[in-house]
C-alpha cells in the first residue's frame, strides 16, 4: 500500500468518525485517548526515577488526574517522576486544563492553517460555548492571555524564590517557580514537593498572587477575553459605555458572593481553633487562601486534618461548586448555583420569569441547571455511600475526597493512596466526569440525531409538597 493510499484510508476512517458521532462523543474520546497517551507516557524510565515502581491502576489513576487537572494521586510524585517528569506534568497541565481542542487549534493558528467548520463545533463543544462565532478568535486571545500570565509570574516567582531564599540556586528557583506559575493557573494542585506551598504559610505576597492566579485560571475564558476588551475599549474610546455579556456578570458576581461568603465562614469557623495564635491578618489571608484554593486548585498551607469537621464540610460544598464554565476547573460551575439560586428568588417572589441585569435568563437553561445541580448531588451521594461500603475510612475523609475528585480540585485527607482497587476507580471515574462535566456525561450517551415527535400531551396539575 502506497503513502498517498494509506492518508486516503485515514481520513476516510476519520470522516467516517466524526459523521456517525456527536460533537460531545468526539471530545471525550479525545480526553480518553489523551489518558491513554498520560498513561504511556508516565510509563517510560526516561521520565522516572530510577527503581520507582508503580502498579497498573495507581499509575492509570494518576493519568486521569493529570489531564482532568485534578491533583489527586495514590503516590509520592516527587519519588516516582524525575524533574523530566514534572516538566511533562507542566505540559499536560495545559492540554488538560486549556482543553485539547484549544491547544490544538492554537498550532493550527500558528501554522498559518484553515480551520474547517468541523473543527470550530469541537472547539465550540470542548470550551463549553453556545455560538459559533468568535469561537476561533476567543481561543486565540484567551491563550495568549494564560501563556503571558504564566510566563511573567513564572519570571516573578523564579526571582522571588531565589532572593527570598527559599531556594539557594537559579535552576531550583527558575523550575519550581514556573512550576507554581503553571500549576496555579491551570488550577492542577499536584504537590511535587512533599509540603505542597506549606512553607509559603506566611508569606503573604506570594499567597496573594497564587490566589490571583488560581482566578485567573477559574474565572472562566470568555470573562478574560471581555476584560482584555473593556480595557481596549477604555483606552480607545473614552466615556463610551462598555456592555459585558450575561454570562460574565452572573460568573463575576458568583465568583465574588462565593470567594466572599467562604472567607466569611471559614474565618468564623476557624478563629477560635486553627487560628488562635495567629495574627489578625493572617487569619484573613489563610481564609481568604482556603476560600479561594477549595474552589479548584487544591493547593494547602495547613495539614487538612487540623480544620474542623464543619470546616472540611464548607471546603466540601466549595469544591463540588467548582469554577466557572468554560474554565481549568470542574464541579457542577458557578453560574449553575447562580442560576438556581436567582430561580428559588424568582419563585418567592412570585415571578414566572427570572430577570437579572435587565435580560431574562432562558428557560432551557434553567432546567439544565437544575438537572445538572440534581445528577450531580445524587451521583456524589451514591459514590459516597459505595466508598463507605468499600473502605475503611472515616466518612468525613470520604466526602472530602468524593468532593475533591468530581470538583477536580485534589485536596485530602491523606486516604487516597489508601483505597482499595475499586475505591480507585470510583474517584478516577469522578475525576474524569468533573472534567468534561456531568451535562456533557449525560449527552454523552445521547444520539446524534434526536426524533421529534411532532406533538404534545395534554397537561394536568399534581400535588406538591
Amino acid at each position: 500500500m502506497n503513502r498517498n493510499r494509506f492518508l486516503w484510508l485515514i481520513q476516510r476512517k476519520g470522516r467516517h468518525f466524526s459523521n456517525n458521532f456527536s460533537s460531545i462523543q468526539i471530545i471525550v474520546s479525545y480526553y480518553i485517548i489523551m489518558t491513554i497517551i498520560s498513561y504511556v507516557l508516565f510509563s517510560m524510565p526516561f521520565f522516572r526515577e530510577k527503581g520507582s515502581h508503580v502498579d497498573f491502576i495507581d499509575m492509570l489513576f494518576m493519568a486521569i488526574s493529570t489531564v482532568s487537572v485534578t491533583g489527586l494521586s495514590t503516590f509520592d510524585i516527587n519519588s516516582v517522576f524525575n524533574d523530566r517528569g514534572v516538566v511533562l506534568l507542566e505540559v499536560l497541565f495545559q492540554i488538560g486544563g486549556l482543553g485539547i481542542m484549544m491547544i490544538s487549534t492554537a498550532f493550527i493558528i500558528l501554522s498559518k492553517r484553515k480551520i474547517s467548520l468541523r473543527q470550530r463545533q469541537l472547539i465550540m463543544t470542548d470550551m463549553n460555548q453556545p455560538k459559533l462565532s468568535g469561537i476561533v478568535r476567543l481561543i486565540r486571545i484567551t491563550f495568549s492571555i494564560i501563556l503571558w500570565f504564566q510566563i511573567i509570574f513564572g519570571t516573578f516567582f523564579s526571582i522571588y524564590f531565589y532572593y527570598a531564599g527559599y531556594y539557594k540556586t537559579w535552576s531550583k528557583a527558575i523550575f519550581f517557580g514556573f512550576y507554581q506559575s503553571i500549576s496555579a493557573v491551570t488550577n492542577s494542585g499536584f504537590d511535587v514537593t512533599g509540603d505542597s506551598i506549606i512553607p509559603f504559610a506566611n508569606d503573604y505576597l506570594f499567597l496573594l498572587l497564587i490566589m490571583f492566579l488560581i482566578f485567573i485560571g477559574g474565572i472562566g475564558f470568555p470573562v478574560l477575553m471581555e476584560v482584555r476588551e473593556w480595557v481596549f475599549f477604555k483606552k480607545k474610546k473614552r466615556g463610551l459605555p462598555f456592555r459585558f455579556s450575561l454570562f460574565s456578570k452572573i460568573a463575576l458576581l458568583a465568583f465574588i458572593i462565593l470567594f466572599v461568603g467562604g472567607t466569611l465562614l471559614i474565618y468564623l469557623l476557624e478563629k477560635d481553633h486553627l487560628f488562635i495564635g495567629m495574627g489578625e491578618i493572617q487569619r484573613w489571608i489563610t481564609s481568604m487562601f482556603y476560600s479561594m484554593t477549595t474552589r479548584n486548585a487544591g493547593l494547602q498551607i495547613n495539614d487538612l486534618g487540623d480544620f474542623q469537621i464543619t470546616t472540611l464540610i464548607v471546603f466540601s460544598l466549595l469544591m463540588f461548586i467548582g469554577c466557572s464554565p468554560s474554565s481549568v476547573g470542574g464541579g457542577i460551575r458557578t453560574t449553575t448555583v447562580a442560576i438556581i439560586g436567582l430561580y428559588l428568588y424568582s419563585f418567592l417572589k412570585s415571578e414566572d420569569k427570572i430577570n437579572v441585569f435587565g435580560r431574562r435568563i432562558d428557560e432551557d437553561d434553567v432546567r439544565k441547571s437544575i438537572v445538572v445541580f440534581m445528577l450531580s448531588l445524587t451521583m456524589c451521594f451514591f459514590a459516597v455511600l459505595f466508598l463507605t461500603a468499600t473502605e475503611d475510612h472515616p466518612l468525613i475523609a470520604i466526602i472530602v475526597e468524593v468532593a475533591s475528585a468530581f470538583g477536580t480540585t485534589g485536596l485530602s485527607l491523606g486516604i487516597t493512596s489508601d483505597l482499595t482497587t475499586v475505591g480507585k476507580i470510583m474517584i478516577a471515574l469522578l475525576m474524569f466526569i468533573g472534567r468534561i462535566g456531568m451535562l456533557y456525561t449525560l449527552m454523552l450517551f445521547v444520539p446524534k440525531e434526536t426524533r421529534d415527535i411532532g406533538y404534545e400531551y395534554p397537561s394536568e396539575k399534581i400535588i406538591i409538597g
